[in-house]
């Protein structure tokens, strides 16, 4: 078996994300084959800056056109589902979200509101197919008094919810404000995609395990489970995973550190992979697929990584809505940014340099670089950075 190190593990995570070296403008066709590269791009309806999906997508493609991949998702392209969490799938792999359909979806309770509201199903079902593509805000209704926060839906939306999760609608696009539109599954899902059998479970976890690796460039067992947030966890996975590095599918990488064994692709040249160009500077999404797996980026990043956007203000030590800044392979510092699109500004709140990075004027510009190119990827022609 290969050893390799640590900074040999980094290279691949950070290689297999295709992160620009430069600032440019996406095509739709990038948008797409981003999206198909990285198997899943995870959506987050928070906007301070940008929502998420717009600057993952931005940090490897370039500046989004302004029908967004949501213009895709219309276009049957793409489609919105749950895997790590709610995110956008290349449609190719609907056929792999089947079983979580019949699972009941991400979190399996919503079937509650098709028992609690029978009455309510052909009623909305009624409405889609009428009119086509609807919002929950179409619906008369409110949530419960003693329920506050997310949860706190009215009736029809926690039934439209609960007939997406089992795959009766699909979602046909986004509002302004992010709001879902619903429509029947058959309007939105290409019919070739919908005539596609449902894999058994041997090709959908060793399908699933190959994305995952293939996505993310080197991977634990757990990690290819946390990539698609599978049940049964790693003694579920761990028999497939090992099937196919008998077929030639995978290949195992012990890994210097002693920690677990990771995966690489097959066919992957691992010289030439680990000879590829590094990024000089990209600040990332804090929902950016390389920090999906927390414990693989503090094994592999030194990078403890947190979000305190549901913290107290006073409890935040980097600030709300803070983009991780990768430099190379290494993850240097933390940015609190907030978008002034009034003022056509993005302003940097503050900026965290990681305890091991020294600050410099190297790191400054570099930095000053990955602010310029992520305010012109969202159209804001100035940068304010306070005073430090």
């Amino acid at each position: 078996m290969t050893e390799v190190s640590v900074a040999a593990v980094r290279r691949l995570a950070v290689v297999a994300q295709g992160y620009a070296s430069r600032a440019r403008r996406a095509r739709v066709a990038d948008v797409e084959a981003t999206v198909d590269r990285l198997g899943a791009v995870q959506l987050d309806s928070i906007s301070t800056v940008d929502r998420s999906h717009r600057l993952v997508i931005a940090a490897r493609a370039g500046a989004l056109p302004r029908e967004d991949a949501f213009g895709l998702v219309r276009d049957g392209r793409l489609f919105e589902y749950w895997s790590h969490e709610a995110c956008l799938l290349p449609v190719r792999d609907y056929r792999l979200s089947r079983w979580r359909m019949r699972a009941g979806g991400h979190w399996g309770s919503h079937a509650r509101a098709l028992r609690d509201h029978p009455e309510l199903v052909d009623t909305v079902l009624g409405v889609i197919r009428e009119r086509g593509p609807v919002a929950s805000r179409e619906f008369e209704g409110r949530g419960k008094d003693d329920m506050g926060g997310m949860w706190n839906w009215k009736p029809a939306k926690a039934v439209l919810e609960a007939l997406y999760d089992r795959g009766d609608l699909a979602i046909a696009g986004r509002q302004s404000g992010f709001q879902r539109l619903y429509d029947l599954t058959e309007r939105v899902i290409p019919a070739d995609v919908l005539a596609e059998p449902e894999p058994s479970e041997e090709e959908l976890l060793r399908t699933l395990a190959v994305r995952a690796v293939r996505a993310r460039g080197a991977l634990t067992v757990g990690g290819i489970v946390e990539h698609h947030r599978l049940p049964g966890g790693t003694k579920r996975v761990a028999p497939h995973v090992e099937a196919l590095v008998a077929e030639g599918e995978l290949r195992r990488l012990r890994v210097a550190d002693g920690g677990a064994d990771v995966f690489i692709a097959g066919d992957l040249d691992l010289e030439a992979a680990l000879d590829t160009p590094l990024p000089g500077g990209v600040l990332l999404s804090p929902f950016d697929n390389l920090l999906w797996d927390r414990p693989f980026a503090r094994r592999i990043l030194a990078f403890d990584h947190v979000m305190e956007i549901y913290k107290p203000a006073p409890q935040r030590v980097y600030g709300y809505y803070v983009l991780p800044f990768l430099r190379g392979d290494r993850l240097v510092g933390r940015a609190d940014l907030k978008a002034d699109r009034p003022a056509g500004t993005l302003r940097v709140l503050a900026f965290h340099p990681e305890p091991r990075v020294r600050a410099s004027a190297a790191l400054d510009n570099a930095l000053d670089r990955a602010l310029a190119r992520l305010a012109w990827s969202m159209g804001l022609p100035e940068v304010e950075r306070a005073a430090t």
